[in-house]
């Protein structure tokens, strides 16, 4: 049996439940093509209506896919989606759900990730979120601080947080995977963040190693990452101003996940954590479209919901 199998089967059987009479279309690209190809074979031992579509890596997180690709997604009953560059944020995977496909996301993935991701209790996931969200559903303000400067307060307003179980079996239904995190698209925020986890382009941060960024009536305003900036400063040749929106409050319920590794997929799942993004939030309950989706991940965070502190997932680092 492939390393990638066993995973492959616990995606296609238990988090999408890929019946004998669905539709099934993995899509990759040529870095993820291994994942893809297992993913591929779990699929066509269930259901002989099954389809593989790859394409060339995107540049960037939250970048369209091909529109012939976009539009077998629309398609299919079931998608699944391990690719380089994250497509959880774009039109195409929110027109599938839309249209009644199922489907999860894998960006970034890597075969270790893919081979110990996997590897969790998604019903204690699903718990784990449920808990979660009764402390926060409700709350008008978030605030999130940290020792290491972070200071952020987000203004929920009439925005709907979203929990990622992995469980994905009804029509419409999306998720990651790894899954595990309770998320809101807040309508405004304000303060600094300072991120001290994972962040792209940097990868892992090292002991010491911070990223801070600062937030204004819902915008970046300014970071101390040159490499970030030029990131942000290319979606904004796109998009303008669109690209610095503050996206994402997310909070990670996957108590499986011990270690952070360097993967924004699995490191923003991790049990404890927050992460927060700025760029595109159409995809997860939003207004703002842009061509780029960046998740930043905070440890050792204490979390004010109202006022209240947040008793976060506990995890043994």
């Amino acid at each position: 049996m492939s390393d990638l199998q066993e995973p492959a089967e616990t995606a296609i059987r238990q988090c999408l439940a890929v019946q004998p009479d669905e539709s099934c279309v993995i899509v990759t690209d040529d870095k993820r093509q291994p994942i893809g190809e297992a993913l591929y074979e779990a699929a066509a031992a269930v259901t002989e209506d099954v389809t593989i579509a790859r394409y060339p890596p995107g540049d960037q997180h939250g970048e369209e896919p091909p529109a012939p690709v976009a539009a077998a997604m629309e398609a299919s009953d079931v998608f699944l989606a391990p690719t380089t560059k994250s497509i959880s944020h774009t039109r195409a995977r929110g027109n599938a759900c839309e249209a009644g496909a199922r489907g999860s996301t894998l960006p970034g993935i890597t075969e270790e990730v893919f081979t110990t991701g996997l590897d969790a209790d998604y019903e204690n996931i699903a718990a784990e979120c449920e808990a979660m969200l009764e402390q926060v559903a409700d709350a008008d303000e978030v605030r999130v601080t940290t020792d290491l400067g972070t200071d952020i307060t987000f203004e929920i307003g009439d925005r709907d947080w979203r929990s990622d179980t992995g469980m994905v079996h009804e029509p419409g239904d999306f998720s990651n995977l790894p899954a595990g995190e309770v998320f809101v698209s807040p309508e405004t925020a304000n303060g600094t963040y300072v991120v001290d986890g994972t962040i792209d382009p940097h990868g892992l941060l090292a002991a010491g190693e911070t990223v801070t960024i600062e937030v204004e009536d819902g915008y970046v305003t300014s970071t101390d990452s040159e490499e970030i900036d030029a990131m942000l400063e290319t979606a904004a040749e796109e998009v303008g101003q669109d690209a610095y929106n503050l996206a994402e409050l997310g909070i990670g319920t996957n108590v499986a996940v011990t270690e952070l590794v360097g993967s924004v997929l699995l490191d923003e799942k991790a049990g404890g954590t927050v992460h927060i993004a700025f760029g595109d939030d159409a995809g997860i309950g939003g207004d703002v479209s842009a061509p780029i989706h960046q998740d930043g991940i905070i440890r050792d965070p204490t979390v004010y919901a109202d006022g209240e502190v947040v008793e976060l997932p506990t995890v043994d680092r």
